[in-house]
């Protein structure tokens, strides 16, 4: 697949626009220009300089609609989470970002889709400084596939690899309010005006914790981010290390909105519905103190352990199992 946002060989229109017009116009023009970028946008491939003593972090996301997202859903938001969610990934072995290929699918050239879509992308890539060097478009139902790059020492990027009994596990922020907002959304579980109002950015524009990611080199022994669910992703961390863990419902980190609602829907917004885009990360019993130090603005909260025996045990203020309804979020399981 080609890398730079290009042609196929021939001048497609869709709409009024040709694909190279649709290029130019949206997508050459950006706000951030690097000089680790020798050649981006406009030629066969994107000439890049990794920088000497650094590895490339490299990940890739795919959205597509009526799956990842509502066809009706604000454009704006759409950038701001097609990037977002790549970043997150990028966030959770500890890199930094510096580039992104956009593939985009198009049903059509809406010029005014376009512009929003291209102002919440650029917004967020201002903010983490990293360039748009390539891609490609075509036309068909919208998908959207973002690959991210960023830049990370070999010897202290985070991995799932490395937990070990008696770590603690953490998380960053709160989990739920995007697994609650999208309830709503569906009507499935109606909110307030002023609670909707309240949880929606976390589930249209997440906030990758690219900061937080990069502050961990060193101290997490095992780190991840949660997008398809604390239970299914704190389950990778389990696997790749080879160990268990027991986590306490009562530590949960819950908005206090999301909190008034769990008694109406159970644990498993918080649990298992994913879109958090959090971290969650195993630190050693005796780097507690060097974790403490780092203040996190978004919070950080203690939620359990990790044990030598296999298997995630989940355990409510009494002490009694917890057994969740589902365990996260997975495109090919079989609907129950």
């Amino acid at each position: 697949m080609p890398s730079p946002l290009k042609g196929e060989g021939e001048s497609v229109k869709i709409s009024c626009m040709t694909e190279f017009e649709l290029i130019r116009h949206f997508f050459a023009r950006q706000p951030v220009s690097r000089a680790d970028v020798a050649v981006g946008i406009g030629d066969d491939c994107a000439l890049l300089r990794p920088p000497v003593g650094q590895s490339l972090a490299v990940t890739s996301d795919l959205l597509v609609s009526g799956v990842h997202f509502l066809p009706d859903v604000d454009p704006a938001s759409l950038g701001h989470k097609a990037l977002a969610v790549n970043l997150s990934d990028l966030a959770a072995m500890g890199a930094e970002p510096a580039w992104f290929l956009l593939n985009l699918v198009l049903p059509e050239a809406d010029a005014v889709w376009l512009e929003r879509f291209c102002r919440g992308m650029f917004e967020l890539a201002r903010q983490y400084n990293v360039q748009l060097v390539g891609g490609d478009t075509s036309r068909g139902p919208l998908t959207i596939g973002i690959e991210a790059h960023g830049f990370v020492p070999e010897t202290v990027a985070l991995r799932r690899a490395g937990a070990r009994a008696g770590d603690r596990i953490y998380v960053t922020g709160t989990l739920g309010d995007a697994a609650v907002a999208l309830l709503h959304r569906l009507g499935k579980q109606p909110l307030s005006g002023s609670d909707f109002a309240a949880l929606v950015e976390r589930l249209d524009r997440p906030v990758p914790r690219v900061r937080e990611g990069m502050a961990l080199r060193g101290i997490a022994t095992g780190a991840i981010d949660i997008s398809d669910g604390l239970l299914a992703d704190l389950g990778h961390i389990l696997e790749m290390s080879g160990v268990g863990a027991r986590i306490f419902l009562d530590k949960i980190p819950l908005s206090p909105i999301c909190r008034t609602h769990v008694g109406k829907f159970g644990w498993e917004a918080a649990l298992a519905m994913g879109d958090d885009y959090e971290l969650c990360f195993t630190v050693p019993a005796q780097d507690t103190g060097a974790l403490e130090k780092l203040r996190f603005a978004c919070g950080v909260h203690c939620i359990g352990e990790i044990e030598a025996e296999p298997g995630l045990r989940i355990v409510d203020e009494l002490g009694k199992p917890y057994r969740p309804s589902f365990t996260g979020h997975d495109h090919f399981a079989k609907p129950k």
